[in-house]
């Protein structure tokens, strides 16, 4: 997995009707991309991050307007 400060993190839920989380990428701690991350979760708690193989990354992609 790799990600880039300002993607955003969604995690789904462990158990049925359990809602997921997602935070923005603050900070990466690995080389090249790689996690750890420093993650800025929706209910605003910051945290290093280890994803596991159900998190995904949606890559922000940056416009020239």
């Amino acid at each position: 997995m790799k990600a880039s400060v300002g993607d955003h993190i969604e995690v789904p839920g462990e158990k049925v009707g359990e809602g997921g989380r997602s935070g923005e990428v603050m900070e990466v701690r690995g080389p090249d991309g790689a996690p750890p991350y420093l993650v800025r979760w929706s209910d605003g708690h910051e945290g290093l991050y280890f994803p596991g193989p159900d998190a995904v990354v949606q890559h922000m992609t940056s416009s020239g307007a």
